[in-house]
């Protein structure tokens, strides 16, 4: 088990003037923005997994990846707005995906994360919540999972 990260001394400044609400430091992460349309889930699931790659992660099941960043895109583009953002983040041999839809106006409650993320094998955590940035859906994978056991 690797040791903690330090922690920076001051937090990132902000480009625009307002003051970021998610800040991740002391890992790798990338954030990648698609127009919210028919076409995003896909290029979003592509996309990412180029980003991820580069990691390093020989283990990580790929469709496992592919079809978790595939539908929370498509569940950010049902749920309304103009466009989506996809979060990615690692530490440990995990990684975080976090779609937000950005949808600030008057929104109902999120609905929950689409069966066929949460069922996946390598799926360790899901979820789902509304906050001032607007619905967000997200799921933690094990980039390093166990092999499975197979009965003689």
């Amino acid at each position: 088990m690797e040791p903690p990260r330090p922690q920076p001394a001051t937090k990132p400044a902000s480009l625009t003037g307002v003051p970021a609400r998610l800040v991740v430091t002391s890992r790798r992460a990338r954030v990648l923005t698609f127009r919210a349309d028919q076409w995003a889930a896909r290029k979003a699931a592509g996309r990412a997994a180029l980003a991820v790659a580069a990691w390093g992660y020989p283990l990580l099941d790929e469709h496992d990846f592919l079809k978790a960043v595939h539908g929370l895109v498509q569940a950010a583009v049902a749920a309304g707005g103009k466009r989506v953002s996809v979060h990615f983040a690692d530490q440990q041999a995990k990684i975080l995906v976090m779609v937000l839809n950005h949808r600030t106006d008057e929104q109902e409650e999120v609905g929950h994360v689409p069966a066929e993320v949460a069922v996946l094998r390598t799926v360790d955590a899901c979820g789902a919540h509304t906050d001032l940035d607007g619905h967000a859906w997200w799921a933690l994978l094990d980039a390093e999972p166990r092999p499975e056991k197979r009965l003689p």
